[in-house]
């Protein structure tokens, strides 16, 4: 059975911890070269994962003919160009969350991948690939919980070393930008449909200027969602989702453990359960859903078109927690 061949644009902590071990352990994917600024970090990465090839510099890795595809978990303000230049390089892509800095640079991506119909490009956005995510949505438009009416979700940990990537302004860090995107994701996604106002609020670093933390309410034609994030409090995750006749809160919303069942309470007025999915490694089911897609030459799950929605609206509670007011979309 053929396998896409993937190469790795950078030794980044999600690549070294999550996608690498994921894409190994996948049916239709297996790594073939890891690429680095630093040549020494690269080789020991292939040694540890037992990568076949390891590359000092992005373009050498583009460079290799047998590289099928490739990931980028590159800093935020790195995505697109590399990315383009994969796209150039006639490599399949996926890039790690978020797609770009801003909607403006997200649909110079989507722009760009037009040009190259036969290539496929995707967002990694890995919750959106485990199985509690399909069945929760699935209960939703059942009506379950009645109507959907309010979800509220938050996403935060704590990191204030000056050095690391999610405290720089220069490489598109912030907890809206980390962390706070998954809400933001995940409500547009259960809503159905994109929001039509965005109020929101954020506290700054006086120093670097990056958003230590961000909250607001996002508006839908439905219903809308409560949200904050935090790059200065205790990790923590939420999704609850409230209907006209119930509720789901879900207890791992965004990384559930890959070797336990992920799980969530529906309560309704007469009765609670507990709901427990398929155990599910949300990393692996990604990469093998992208590398079918390229082998099948079938269509994507998540097109590029949702990246650039959920970029948009970033900007918007960027621009409303600026102008300090509610922003019509």
């Amino acid at each position: 059975m053929k396998k896409i061949q993937w190469g790795v644009l950078g030794a980044a902590i999600i690549a070294v911890e999550q996608m690498i071990p994921a894409i190994q352990e996948s049916k239709y994917g297996e790594v073939r070269a890891i690429a680095s600024r630093n040549l020494e970090k690269a080789k020991q990465v292939s040694k540890k994962f037992n990568i076949p090839l390891f590359y000092e510099g992005y373009e050498t890795l583009l460079a290799d003919p047998e590289i099928d595809a490739v990931y980028i978990p590159l800093p935020n303000h790195l995505h697109v160009p590399w990315a383009v230049k994969a796209l150039r390089a006639g490599k399949h892509i996926l890039i790690e969350k978020p797609v770009a800095l801003n909607a403006e640079e997200a649909r110079i991506l989507q722009d760009e991948a037009r040009k190259h119909p036969h290539l496929k490009a995707m967002e990694a956005f890995m919750y959106k690939f485990h199985p509690q995510w399909n069945e929760i949505k699935k209960l939703i438009d059942e009506g379950a919980i009645g109507t959907l009416k309010l979800i509220q979700s938050s996403f935060s940990f704590f990191d204030d070393h000056p050095e690391s990537i999610v405290n720089s302004k220069e490489y598109g860090g912030g907890s809206l930008m980390d962390v706070g995107c998954y809400p933001v994701s995940v409500s547009r996604y259960l809503f159905g449909e994109e929001p039509t106002h965005v109020m929101a609020t954020m506290e700054y670093h006086p120093e670097t200027q990056i958003d230590l933390h961000a909250s607001g309410i996002l508006e839908f034609d439905r219903g809308r969602t409560l949200f904050f994030s935090s790059i200065q409090q205790m990790e923590y995750q939420e999704v609850s989702i409230f209907g006209t006749h119930g509720k789901i809160l879900v207890d791992i919303p965004f990384n559930p453990p890959p070797d336990q069942p992920a799980q969530w309470i529906l309560e309704t007025e007469d009765h609670r359960k507990i709901i427990r999915s398929e155990i599910s490694n949300q990393y692996t089911t990604q990469a093998d859903t992208f590398s079918r897609a390229i082998l099948d030459q079938a269509g994507l799950p998540v097109s590029l078109l949702d990246a650039v929605q959920n970029m948009e609206i970033v900007d918007a509670i960027h621009k409303s927690a600026q102008l300090q007011k509610r922003i019509k979309l």
